[in-house]
């Protein structure tokens, strides 16, 4: 907004130096109107008396969905300081940062998914190895996290932080993806819910290479 200003103002300018003498000058600049409605949206959960402190918070599904993803573990990067990222080749679980540290593949934070613990207490990588390629992100309801090792309830692998992964309960509509790129990057996906036994049934199907 203080650009277009500025661009106006500087026309303006410009105009009344090219005025020839004699001639009235405009006192007043015209004004245009740029945009008829300015909507803005935020997070719709206040947390304020929830959460302990401010090195915790929730990140919903309206904001996963603006983020773009190519590897599942980059779900994570939608909590404030975590970096996620990939080496060594295919078939390797990502490498994991927070706020500075490296946690080489989930060392020190805990990830649970529907309450299951995913970090591997025992691993010929190491301790607390974390793969979520099992996720399927547009399943993916909201993100609930908390750094720092204040929080003896997280386990022993939450001494930088930890993240809980919900998944949505039901869909909508039914919904089928395909997608192709280079490299012989190929994913399907179909997911659909239905009404059973008094609750709602998730059915979804994946399949992927790269």
């Amino acid at each position: 907004m203080l650009l277009v200003a500025w661009m106006v103002v500087e026309g303006a300018s410009r105009a009344e130096a090219q005025t020839a003498p004699g001639q009235p000058t405009r006192d007043t600049l015209a004004t245009t109107v740029l945009f008829d409605t300015v909507k803005v949206t935020g997070r719709i959960d206040d947390l304020i008396g929830i959460a302990g402190t401010a090195s915790e918070g929730f990140v919903g599904a309206v904001d996963l969905r603006s983020r773009p993803i190519s590897r599942e573990g980059e779900l994570l990067e939608s909590v404030p300081g975590v970096i996620v990222t990939q080496h060594s080749g295919d078939g390797k679980a990502n490498q994991y940062f927070v706020r500075g540290f490296n946690l080489d593949h989930g060392t020190d934070f805990q990830s649970r998914v529907e309450g299951m613990p995913v970090n591997m207490p025992t691993h010929g990588h190491g301790q607390g190895w974390t793969d979520l390629n099992f996720l399927i992100p547009e399943l993916v309801d909201f993100v609930q996290y908390r750094k720092g090792p204040y929080y003896a309830e997280e386990g022993d692998f939450a001494a930088v932080g930890s993240a809980r992964i919900r998944t949505i309960r039901k869909l909508e509509r039914p919904i089928g993806l395909i997608e192709a790129g280079r490299h012989g990057y190929r994913r399907a996906l179909a997911a659909g819910s239905v009404e059973a036994g008094g609750g709602d049934l998730l059915l979804a199907a994946e399949r992927s290479r790269d």
